[in-house]
């Protein structure tokens, strides 16, 4: 009988949690952020979440993405495991009440979309994009959290 195939380690993670000016506090708790970069991690990572108020959000938009305004998820990848994911908590509470979604569910979805950038995966061509949402899907399922990408139906 063939010996089981050895169990692969799961990955290490340096997780570092910032507070840009503005945000009081975190948006959930250390181990709830930490249980959601692990769950979708595929590699040793060095990673930093940082949350942030609408002029960094804004700042940071405009600097590397050429936009004049906040967006809810920016992901820096460095390689070798290595990336910043800056979250703009504002907009992300204004799009969680604007498409009627449990805030902690859409910041859930956003830190697990932004690690998975981190990780190379891209969203730019319809393949990618469904590989992406597919995997965004499942990780969340494991939390108990809804398809995002389900249109509402009331």
């Amino acid at each position: 009988m063939p010996s089981p195939a050895p169990s692969r380690a799961a990955p290490r993670l340096h997780l570092a949690l910032q507070r840009g000016r503005g945000v009081a506090a975190l948006p959930l708790v250390r181990s709830r952020l930490r249980r959601l970069v692990l769950a979708a991690l595929e590699a040793d990572a060095n990673l930093t979440l940082r949350f942030v108020a609408m002029a960094e959000g804004r700042s940071l938009n405009a600097a590397y993405r050429g936009r004049d305004d906040a967006t809810n998820v920016l992901t820096f990848p460095y390689g070798d495991g290595a990336g910043d994911i800056v979250l703009c908590i504002p907009v992300i509470r204004r799009e969680a009440r604007e498409q009627k979604k449990n805030f902690e569910h859409h910041l859930a979805h956003l830190v697990i979309h932004g690690v998975l950038h981190a990780q190379g995966y891209d969203h730019d061509e319809p393949e990618a994009a469904h590989s992406m949402e597919t995997r965004e899907i499942s990780l969340l399922q494991r939390f108990r959290i809804a398809d995002p990408y389900r249109a509402r139906s009331d």
